[in-house]
């Protein structure tokens, strides 16, 4: 995913959706770097769907829950180094244990709560497909943005482009 931006485009339904996909393929990206998100149960089978991490803010909810959790647990452990039970000799190693596991621990706990979450970097869209319009998603080599979006252009004028995330996430 190295070097790749993520293009979106609205288009208005399946059969622009299955053709799009056609002329993608024939100008040589990747299956696996195609999704459409449409209505629960709209795609066909055979169309990539986008998939829980491209649906829901669970990628953005396991960052700020390690985050969180990881400041949490280093405060737990200075807080235990520093102030010790009685029955116990704890040095630097219980920081960084305390650390590493309020990291965990709050990246699972963030990530299964924001799972049951709408994608927040997709809110913009999320009315066009209640309203029965596909929105695909196409991750491109930088040096080939301006290509794809000619050609989507050109040979669809019915899909409207809808933006450039610049930033893909590591897990989608």
């Amino acid at each position: 995913m190295l070097g790749r931006q993520r293009l979106y485009f609205m288009l208005p339904d399946i059969p622009s959706a299955r053709s799009t996909l056609d002329e993608l393929l024939l100008a040589r990206v990747g299956i696996q770097h195609i999704h459409f998100w449409g209505t629960e149960g709209k795609l066909p089978a055979d169309m990539p769907e986008a998939n829980v991490l491209h649906k829901t803010d669970l990628a953005n909810g396991a960052e700020v829950g390690l985050l969180a959790g990881g400041v949490i647990g280093l405060v737990l452990g200075m807080w235990l180094v520093y102030f010790p039970p009685q029955w116990v000799h704890l040095n630097w190693l219980a920081m960084v244990a305390t650390t590493l596991a309020g990291a965990v621990l709050g990246s699972w706990m963030s990530g299964m709560a924001a799972a049951a979450l709408p994608n927040s970097r997709l809110k913009s869209f999320h009315a066009g497909i209640e309203e029965g319009k596909i929105l695909l998603l196409v991750d491109v080599p930088f040096k080939r943005v301006a290509e794809i979006e000619a050609l989507i252009e050109k040979r669809h004028p019915e899909a409207s482009f809808s933006g450039v995330e610049k930033h893909i996430p590591v897990f989608p």
